[in-house]
């Protein structure tokens, strides 16, 4: 991991995102039609998808939204699947690899992470965006200003995730950490006062930021201290799969669509958009 890349991360996430199916995203451009990839097995998937992570992957009602589901969505219909015919699953950290290894789940699109251990368990397409490790602070908060400065404070992550294997293997002994099943239980606490930061990836806590319930309240430090490269859960051992997304993403990011998705979703926040990484690279 590298310590050097920064992102300047905004509190106004528009959270009302535009529904899954609407493609519109003004003068930045479209989200286009995808051709099929070569070999495209259609039928029907059912993919893996936060529920709890505006801006990314939402769940309102019957209504999902976010990033990782318009890319979600891109890729099966490239792999001749129509959204009428996906199938969204909640997939909570803890639980991804388990539904892939289960068979519950197609793919999973939910800010994962790849690593080397998760690569023991299933493979990835991808990358699709590069995010960074960050703090979520109460917003007269001034003494937190990273994570060297949480030295007997408390801090909440989730559990399985990269955010809270780096905070205890590089930080644990100095700062109690708390793990909680989603980031949405960590937000709550830090609201209620009952923990002093949250730490995840800085897309996912600006967005968390600018809730309605949490807008003024809460505040991202904006000091990224690690690369976390999103990418696309495979079943192991699945290779074909693995090739095909990965198609289907470069088609994704070399049409415009991945840039319009962003500007739809995330851009709104002020977030500075990365560059695009190259699927397969990691």
């Amino acid at each position: 991991m590298t310590h050097t890349l920064r992102r300047t991360v905004a509190l106004a996430l528009l959270v009302g995102m535009t529904a899954v199916g609407t493609v519109a995203c003004g003068s930045s451009g479209s989200v286009q039609t995808p051709s099929t990839v070569s070999g495209a097995p259609g039928g029907k998937l059912t993919i893996g998808i936060s529920f709890d992570q505006p801006g990314l992957g939402y769940r309102d009602g019957d209504t999902y939204s976010g990033f990782d589901v318009i890319t979600a969505t891109y890729v099966a219909q490239a792999l001749g699947v129509p959204k009428e015919n996906i199938t969204w699953q909640r997939a909570d950290p803890a639980d991804r690899e388990k539904l892939l290894q289960d068979g519950d789940v197609d793919l999973v699109f939910s800010t994962y992470s790849i690593t080397d251990e998760r690569k023991q368990q299933v493979d990835f397409a991808g990358p699709y965006f590069l995010a960074h490790q960050d703090l979520l602070v109460r917003r007269n908060e001034t003494d937190i200003t990273g994570p060297d400065t949480l030295g007997g404070r408390v801090l909440c992550s989730v559990t399985n995730t990269t955010s809270s294997a780096y905070v205890t293997a590089n930080f644990l002994g100095e700062i109690q950490l708390v793990e909680k099943p989603r980031f949405s239980d960590c937000v709550a606490a830090l609201a209620a006062s009952e923990v002093d930061a949250v730490t995840t990836d800085d897309v996912i806590l600006a967005g968390f930021a600018a809730q309605p319930e949490y807008k003024g309240k809460l505040k991202v430090v904006g000091k990224g201290f690690t690369d976390e490269f999103y990418g696309v859960g495979v079943p192991k051992g699945d290779t074909e799969m693995v090739a095909k997304v990965n198609d289907a993403l470069k088609q994704y990011i070399a049409d415009g669509s991945w840039k319009a998705a962003l500007d739809q979703t995330v851009g709104p926040s002020g977030y500075s958009i990365p560059s695009p990484p190259t699927p397969g690279s990691v």
